[in-house]
């Protein structure tokens, strides 16, 4: 009996040596059913060609225009309409893979029809030990949107799987059909939060997003636009959530993140003078 057909999409955008060795780590996955998609969001460092010549046997799908993260892989996905497969993993181009990373991925959602999406355990490339994310919290009351982990050594505790409130769009998998039937990315969002704005979609519904730990990968954070705590990526991050609140948040729940808002910015500004210090 052959393994479920999986489908891996990955997003490139002029990020031609990010997207190789990635795809290189692809290359080495220990699964018996699986196909990779890169979705080129109309690069023009030469990506195209140099995956066509290093991977001619990985599909690559063309874009006219750079839709961004939620625009480029929904046009991704609605390009497996004539080969369906059975799941779908998004992955971004700045991650390495664990060779045993699918498995665990698909078998929550082979078991459970309740999971729609399951999510891994995530390291900082260049800190291989040290977690990245671990579990999804948001919070509607205070507009809190953060990673369980985040910057801490890996333990015993980060090791445990379940429901966790969101799974980042740097990884995550579910079934063709749910993720058709969910509609895909919000398309309005300006890059960041969209993750988030589908897990709450999805939990909506009545359906779980789960943790699974037991796949792992590895993430150059924020290569593609200047690093962890670039300008441009935070100036993107307060839009996302602008949005996410705007969608998601009763009356009540958005009067209470405009009174924590100052504190939430505060916070912010005390990590990030914190981590820059370190």
């Amino acid at each position: 009996m052959n393994n479920p057909s999986v489908t891996v999409i990955v997003l490139n955008w002029n990020g031609k040596d990010l997207t190789l060795e990635c795809l290189d780590s692809l290359n080495k996955v220990d699964y018996s059913n699986y196909n990779i998609l890169v979705v080129d969001n109309k690069s023009s460092d030469g990506s195209v060609d140099s995956i066509n010549k290093i991977y001619p046997d990985i599909s690559v799908l063309k874009l006219d225009n750079n839709y961004g993260f939620a625009g480029g892989n929904n046009r991704g996905f609605n390009s497996l309409n004539n080969d369906k497969p059975d799941f779908v993993i998004f992955l971004n181009n700045d991650t390495v893979v664990d060779k045993d990373f699918i498995n665990p991925l698909i078998n929550p959602l082979l078991t459970n029809k309740n999971i729609y999406q399951t999510v891994p355990k995530i390291y900082y490339q260049n800190n291989p030990k040290l977690v990245w994310y671990a579990g999804g919290n948001v919070n509607l009351w205070t507009g809190s949107v953060s990673h369980r982990g985040i910057r801490q050594y890996d333990n015993e505790k980060f090791n445990l799987e379940g429901i966790t409130k969101y799974a980042t769009g740097c990884c995550f998998c579910m079934r063709y059909d749910d993720f058709k039937n969910i509609e895909g990315f919000d398309e309005s969002f300006p890059m960041y939060s969209e993750d988030v704005d589908l897990s709450l979609s999805i939990r909506k519904k009545g359906f779980q997003v789960w943790y699974t730990p037991n796949s792992t990968i590895w993430h150059k954070v924020s290569a593609s636009i200047g690093g962890s705590f670039s300008f441009s990526k935070n100036k993107r991050k307060l839009i996302g959530l602008f949005l996410l609140f705007r969608k998601h948040a009763n009356l009540f729940q958005y009067i209470s993140i405009i009174f924590f808002m100052p504190f939430q910015l505060l916070y912010q500004i005390i990590k990030l003078a914190f981590t820059i210090k370190k």
